[in-house]
């Protein structure tokens, strides 16, 4: 058996590749009138620009859940920043949150600018390679992220995690750019089957290369730790479909960009 490495135990032990260091900061800026306050995850042991990555939070604004996904991106060489759609200090519970992000769900111009505004900062940064843009979101985020792409955003490609997939106005479809990756929980009783068959319909009628991954067992939030492990609730964790979905999103990056 031949000794092991250094870079094979780093990996083993899941730790940053040697020479990494990762960068993790908030940052504020605007859109219009109001505060936002992102988190900016990058490898500062890394030359040059780089693919970059918007993240877009759940439903209780910027959590511990985003920061570790923008982390990991970050580990795998993107330059990462999770967008603040709230606004700074805005970060509301149950059941205040979902009053906080209908006001969005209802308002897709308001929810369009928040989203494009940390775009920008995302693409005016120095290690920004700005021909390589994507954005993940999860949840409220996942609706947010295939809106972005709706709005015409110069991006290669958004991938939805547990996601709302239903539009106010489909033929916004035709503005989509890149490429679309959804990951749906099978048993998700908060996504409507009449708004899967329309998300399909929309795609496929504006001639979006687009995938729609549904995960058996899996209902909203499978990739939330603290949503529990209840799917009689709607939400709960799914280890498999966590897993999974995340080695999807990291294909479907590579694929819009390259092996890193």
């Amino acid at each position: 058996m031949k000794p092991l490495t250094l870079a094979t135990l780093a990996a083993l032990l899941g730790l940053s590749p040697l020479g990494a260091a990762i960068v993790e900061k908030p940052v504020e800026y605007k859109s219009g009138d109001v505060v936002c306050e992102g988190w900016h995850a990058y490898d500062d042991a890394l030359a040059g620009k780089r693919p970059a990555i918007l993240v877009v939070h759940q439903w209780t604004g910027i959590s511990g859940h985003e920061k570790a996904a923008a982390r990991q991106l970050a580990e795998l060489g993107y330059n990462v920043l999770v967008a603040d759609v709230y606004g700074k200090g805005v970060r509301p519970q149950p059941p205040a949150a979902g009053q906080e992000a209908g006001k969005y769900k209802k308002d897709r111009p308001l929810l369009r600018a928040r989203l494009t505004a940390a775009l920008d900062v995302l693409k005016q940064d120095a290690r920004t390679d700005g021909n390589k843009l994507a954005a993940t979101g999860y949840c409220f985020g996942g609706t947010s992220v295939l809106e972005l792409a709706r709005s015409g955003a110069d991006v290669k490609g958004v991938v939805s995690f547990h996601g709302g997939l239903d539009s106010p106005k489909p033929a916004d479809g035709q503005n989509i750019k890149g490429k679309v990756l959804a990951l749906h929980g099978a048993d998700d009783p908060y996504v409507a089957a009449k708004d899967i068959i329309a998300f399909e319909q929309e795609l496929q009628a504006a001639k979006v290369d687009y995938k729609l991954i549904k995960y058996p067992g899996a209902v909203h939030s499978f990739t939330h730790k603290e949503a529990g492990n209840d799917n009689s609730k709607g939400a709960a964790y799914n280890e498999a479909a966590d897993k999974a979905s995340w080695s999807e999103m990291k294909a479907f990056l590579t694929g819009l960009f390259g092996p890193k």
